[in-house]
């Protein structure tokens, strides 16, 4: 039998989500992404907690949608394969050899289940980066990404997502006959530069107006994130 949550300890997680997290703020987000699938029965705690967060100045909370339980059901609507491959680039860099959902990875540097809201401040609180990493800047259509010290060369990446509550009804698989609200659902994810300690300047694809963008600078493969901020 299920063992319910007493309502005093259910209004104690909604408070740990919505104190405050970590030592970054507004100018030095703490990214927290989600890996998930609209198939996966075990995702929508972890969901509902990171439609929580995506509210907060100091965290880019940000929602990847995976391929593969597509093969249970029910296709997610905003899986992608280069979603997927993130997951992976992380796992591999950690040295563990499987993925799983839910999972929320925080700066690269710490892995919560995410269902849960006092694990997932933990880990948030744990992979503090502080103001550390080198200063993002934008000016027009051109990212700014400052000198540093790099101990390898890292990826910048943009992030386009979609900032608003979109709901999803799903009509096959382990979640049918519910409706899954998502925020910050990425929508592309690309790789725009490479910065290795030295100031560097890279170009800016078009904006999208109906998405908002962020940049990362990732070590490595999967490794930590260095610097973060919403365009």
């Amino acid at each position: 039998m299920t063992k319910r949550m007493p309502r005093l300890l259910l209004a104690a997680a909604a408070i740990s989500i919505a104190s405050p997290a970590a030592g970054n703020d507004a100018a030095h987000p703490t990214v927290v992404e989600l890996y998930q699938s609209q198939g996966c029965s075990s995702c929508p705690p972890a969901i509902a907690n990171i439609n929580k967060l995506a509210v907060r100045p100091d965290i880019l909370a940000l929602t990847f949608a995976v391929t593969y339980w597509d093969q249970l059901g029910w296709k997610d609507t905003f899986a992608r394969p280069e979603f997927t491959a993130r997951q992976w680039a992380f796992v591999h860099a950690s040295g563990r050899s499987n993925v799983a959902t839910p999972q929320t990875i925080v700066n690269g540097r710490a892995t919560a289940n995410g269902g849960d809201a006092g694990e997932l401040i933990a880990a948030i609180r744990s992979a503090d980066r502080g103001k550390s990493g080198p200063a993002i800047t934008i000016s027009h259509d051109m990212v700014q990404v400052g000198p540093g010290v790099a101990v390898k060369p890292a990826t910048i990446w943009l992030v386009r997502y979609d900032p608003r509550p979109l709901n999803v009804p799903i009509r096959a698989g382990e979640n049918d006959g519910r409706t899954i609200t998502h925020r910050n659902v990425v929508r592309s994810l690309s790789a725009i530069g490479i910065w290795a300690g030295k100031a560097v300047g890279v170009s800016l694809p078009r904006r999208d107006a109906n998405l908002r963008s962020a940049i990362l600078v990732q070590s490595g493969a999967g490794g930590p994130i260095l610097a973060a901020a919403r365009l």
